[in-house]
């Protein structure tokens, strides 16, 4: 095929950095405070794993530690991710009426809730006892502490940072397993959540060992155990005063949080509750502000949800009812906007998870699950498929109208017949499959059965593939046509919602989401462009292929622009 040069890239302005952080949504913030706390756990498990080699070496990557978070820069940042995420933690115990959730999102809730008062002793015995007392602990003292002194407080220790790690690494996973590369990477994250804690307390055990037998000379216990480092008896007190302080505080900031749900029932109560009708005739009734995800896991009805009710996916998105007294729907949120609007959502159309309704409504899930004799779980899974990486292309013949204006309908069909078939041969000769027909076009996925890079590898190759079948099918219909069959094609990538869909008596395994909207709508914009193919940057970047010559493309629905690489020239037809 012949190839063109690009058209020079448009300027796309850039957001500013205040703007960019008025935009920040809860969740976002959850998300970094966390990534800053699970990063300085890291740096604790690692420094204790160095207790394999020896004691220096904990003190030794104790000095790179304080280097990094003990400056002033990262005790502010530390210090705000630390109150943020707790502050942030709370708020999300106080947001969630009802407590019906899957295993990982409890285990995640009841580590992260535990996590400040196991942490508390150990903050006050090393940073608030080096701020307030001076009192300066290295690994000698502490490990003294917990192996020798009080190995009780050493277990509360351990205990503490697996917690903190679990909490961290399932809220990594939650985080992670949307990305286009987390199947492949999901082996090695998961030797790695073993293998660091594991490490981390080996090397806690060999320190404590040597300490230990360190803590049998007297000369050493004089040194190290002196009262610059452990404090004196009145310093011991006061620090353990601040150390009740401390839990008292929590205690009452979690007594505070449980008051303010009992609050916000009453009020609730007080001001009545709403129905929620559903397709099947069900209709529930639930708090006035309680939103449609929550009221559905409530009364056992399965809803689609791949992230969790997280807001991060559209899975659960439903349409709602117009009914006579208007159409009035709380505003959508920020986070629940910029959903919507990537996904082209017309009004009626509101995330389950996000839509907290005044008034009686009625809405249908997007995703229904096949009516069949499972567990509800199953059907929540069946409902919402599988969220995954995939490369969708939408191939479409030019021209149909114009054939079967001209031709009998029989011979229309013959020719589109042999058009489909050719396409069809090619996709699946490069490795793809043949997902839809729709009418004079196709829609085929690649990377199902492999690995992301490799599908869309494949997908360039079938694009190639294509034209060389429709090189032969034109050479032999070329006598009884008297023209060429043209076409366009469509290539993205990106996650999409694969599954069965449809009702009961007609369900087919499809493709959904917004990748394959933009292939459907790059291939539209083929015949604009005079081309035959417009493949986006993310099919090169997933295959690993240098992509040049690109341009920037604005498509409907979408305020950002699509780098794209045009491929083959349109031949027009003579007037």
């Amino acid at each position: 095929m012949h190839r063109t040069l690009a058209e020079p890239p448009r300027s796309v302005s850039r957001p500013r950095p205040l703007a960019a952080l008025r935009r920040l949504t809860l969740r976002q913030l959850r998300l970094g405070t966390g990534l800053v706390l699970f990063a300085y756990i890291l740096t604790h498990l690692v420094n204790h794993a160095l207790g394999n080699i020896s004691l220096g070496a904990m003190e030794a990557g104790l000095t790179v530690a304080a280097a990094i978070w003990l400056n002033p820069l990262g005790l502010l940042v530390l210090y705000a991710a630390l109150v943020g995420h707790l502050l942030l933690g709370l708020y999300a115990l106080y947001e969630r009426r009802y407590f019906r959730v899957r295993l990982w999102e409890a285990v995640q809730l009841l580590l992260g809730l535990a996590i400040p008062p196991l942490l508390v002793t150990h903050i006050v015995a090393t940073r608030i006892a080096f701020a307030t007392e001076g009192l300066e602990r290295g690994y000698a003292q502490e490990l003294y502490a917990f192996w020798v002194a009080a190995p009780q407080n050493g277990v509360m220790q351990a205990v503490v940072l697996v917690v903190a790690w679990l909490h961290g690494c399932v809220g990594w996973y939650f985080w992670l397993r949307l990305k286009p590369g987390f199947p492949a990477a999901s082996p090695w994250l998961l030797a790695g959540a073993v293998l660091v804690p594991v490490l981390a307390l080996l090397g806690f055990v060999q320190g404590g060992r040597s300490v230990a037998l360190l803590a049998q000379d007297p000369a050493w216990r004089a040194q190290a155990l002196a009262p610059v480092h452990l404090g004196t008896p009145a310093q011991a007190a006061q620090l353990g005063a601040m150390r009740a302080s401390l839990l008292a505080a929590y205690a009452a900031a979690l007594a505070l949080v449980l008051a303010a749900r009992g609050l916000r029932t009453l009020s609730e109560v007080r001001h009545g509750t709403i129905r929620i009708r559903y397709p099947d005739g069900r209709t529930v009734r639930v708090p006035s502000g309680t939103n449609v995800l929550e009221a559905s896991r409530r009364f056992n009805i399965p809803h689609a949800s791949v992230c969790g009710g997280r807001g991060r996916c559209s899975t659960c998105r439903v349409r709602v009812s117009e009914d006579a007294d208007g159409f009035a729907l709380p505003v959508p949120s920020r986070a629940e906007r910029a959903v919507l609007d990537r996904i082209g959502a017309a009004p009626n159309i509101r995330l389950a998870c996000q839509l907290q309704p005044r008034r009686d409504l009625a809405v249908t899930p997007l995703f229904q699950p096949r009516p069949r004799l499972r567990q509800a779980r199953e059907l929540e899974r069946a409902q919402s498929g599988e969220e995954r990486f995939i490369v969708a292309m939408f191939i479409d013949l030019r021209g149909s109208t114009r054939l079967a204006e001209e031709r009998l309908p029989y011979d229309t069909v013959f020719i589109i017949n042999r058009f489909l078939g050719a396409v069809g041969d090619a996709v699946r000769d490069a490795g793809g499959s043949v997902n839809q027909l729709l009418g004079d076009g196709m829609l085929a996925l690649f990377g199902l059965q492999t690995d992301p890079a490799t599908g869309a590898r494949e997908a360039l190759r079938a694009v190639e593939a294509i034209a060389s079948h429709m090189a032969g099918l034109n050479r032999l219909l070329s006598a009884d046509l008297g023209q060429s069959l043209r076409y366009g094609i469509g290539l993205h990538a990106g996650m999409a919602i694969v599954g069965e869909m449809g009702d009961h008596a007609d369900a087919r395994f499809t493709a959904l989401g917004d990748t394959v909207n933009v292939a459907a709508r790059l291939q539209g914009l083929t015949k604009a462009l005079g081309c035959v193919a417009l493949v986006s940057e993310a099919v090169y970047a997933t295959a690993q292929v240098p992509a040049q010559a690109l341009q920037e493309v604005i498509l409907d629905g979408r305020s950002e622009a699509l780098k794209v690489r045009r491929v083959g020239t349109l031949q027009l037809d003579p007037a």
